[in-house]
């Protein structure tokens, strides 16, 4: 007769381990058909990966599956994940758990570029060092803003549209500085426009328009005609304080909307984009887009106070 030791070693031969009782295609989310990355469990009893159940969500707020509501699960807006799941998968194919991981940070990486294929916003003119408030609400934006905060970059393309193209050739990229999650999943973005761009090329993306784009940055000048320079941006920052003191109604409105006047910066070029000041005035100012882009899109920072001081003189109604 066996002795109990060896009883319980002859069962455990017979006994098939997890890894013969599954194959890979159980350990698969029915939306992307890969194996589960992140898993998470619906209240209805569903399981999927957690960013494929985000971008259904981000249509309808049902389960993909049975259609249950998922209204309240979306509310809490937070997944967590499905741990006996994970632990499952990592004991019977470790390997294919890595493989699955290293293709997320490779899709990661690709999204964390910022200058090829950069996720472009396309809505308002926005601008250096000023705050763009947005409210997000469509699929695409959802998803683009979501890529933003997982890649870390918190950075994304605002353009405005343009007769002819998908969106003008020039634009500014946006920091997301906080945002505020909706209950239905729409947020609240508070960002923050950084550096000038120029389009190179258009392409898309899940939905949302991205570009290949170059960075652009003012010319810098020196000796007599950095002076010169600097005597033209005293006499535009007095002209704008001018116009912030005495403007009509309408620009005492718009002031108390977009704050003070920006403080006058002593290094004047050491900014790619030139003094912030300048763009919170272009912001402000009864302006076409199209005028505005034009502004935008100049290297000289000469051209652009030249442009802005027949502006607040004409504005101010006073001859320069």
């Amino acid at each position: 007769p066996l002795d109990n030791e060896e009883e319980t070693a002859a069962a455990k031969c017979t006994q098939p381990c997890l890894g013969e009782l599954l194959s890979l295609s159980d350990l698969e989310c029915s939306l992307c058909i890969r194996m589960f990355f992140e898993p998470v469990t619906t209240p209805c009893g569903h399981t999927f990966c957690k960013e494929c159940l985000e971008r259904c969500l981000d249509h309808r707020p049902n389960c993909p599956l049975c259609k249950q509501s998922l209204r309240e699960y979306l509310k809490a807006g937070s997944y967590s994940p499905t741990v006996l799941l994970l632990d499952i998968m990592l004991a019977t194919f470790p390997a294919e758990l890595a493989e699955r991981r290293e293709l997320h940070q490779a899709e990661m990486a690709e999204l964390s570029n910022l200058t090829k294929n950069i996720p472009i916003f396309v809505c308002t003119m926005s601008f250096p060092g000023i705050a763009c408030p947005l409210h997000v609400f469509e699929p695409r934006y959802r998803l683009m803003i979501r890529r933003c905060q997982e890649t870390g970059t918190r950075r994304f393309g605002m353009c405005i549209y343009e007769n002819g193209k998908s969106f003008a050739d020039y634009g500014c990229m946006l920091e997301i500085r906080q945002i505020e999650l909706l209950p239905d999943g729409r947020s609240l973005v508070d960002t923050i426009g950084r550096q000038r761009f120029r389009v190179l090329r258009r392409g898309h993306r899940d939905g949302y328009n991205t570009a290949d784009i170059e960075y652009l940055e003012d010319k810098k000048v020196a000796g007599e005609e950095l002076q010169e320079l600097q005597c033209l941006h005293e006499s535009t920052y007095r002209l704008a304080q001018r116009f912030c003191e005495h403007g009509d109604l309408a620009s005492r409105h718009i002031l108390m909307q977009h704050g003070p006047l920006p403080e006058k910066e002593e290094d004047i070029q050491a900014s790619a984009d030139g003094p912030t000041w300048c763009w919170w005035l272009i912001s402000i100012l009864p302006l076409d887009p199209s005028y505005q882009l034009n502004l935008f899109s100049t290297t000289s920072l000469r051209a652009r106070l030249t442009q802005l001081q027949r502006i607040l003189a004409a504005l101010l109604q006073q001859p320069p």
